[in-house]
């Protein structure tokens, strides 16, 4: 409920992945959400730069900030034929990323609390700013329904 279209696209391509449970879902929902405001053009910092002329600090949905992650994201859209800037070229890389496929068995299996998941969300992200995640993943758990 009350979710953006690209909110909406997000939460889709998580259940598509075979993330179920609410909590998974409102914890990733949250950090993504604190990395980006689900825009998928900025720079750190809030810079809407694009993929090209990002030149320091993390890129796009999720804020892939070390060189790998960030050059991943440009192989992943070249080799699908997609801009690096585009929700789905974006999306696809997060799925195909070492870093997601170390926790994605986290959030595939159901029954563990915010506070759990969270901490798998902090393996994959290695975030230094915890900033509102906590906040916003529980205002996205109050907002899904089944």
């Amino acid at each position: 409920k009350g979710c953006t279209d690209i909110e909406n696209k997000v939460l889709k391509a998580l259940q598509d992945q075979g993330i179920t449970d609410r909590n998974a879902l409102a914890v990733l929902m949250g950090n993504i959400k604190q990395e980006s405001k689900f825009v998928t053009d900025i720079c750190e910092g809030g810079k809407r730069t694009g993929y090209h002329n990002c030149r320091r600090g993390g890129f796009g949905l999720i804020q892939w900030t070390t060189e790998s992650r960030y050059n991943g994201l440009g192989r992943v859209a070249r080799q699908h034929r997609l801009d690096p800037n585009s929700l789905d070229a974006q999306l696809k890389w997060l799925f195909e990323e070492r870093e997601w496929k170390k926790v994605e068995h986290i959030f595939k299996t159901e029954g563990n609390s915010i506070s759990g998941y969270m901490r798998a969300a902090y393996r994959w992200l290695g975030w230094g700013v915890e900033g509102k995640r906590t906040t916003y993943a529980w205002d996205y758990y109050n907002r899904l329904t089944k």
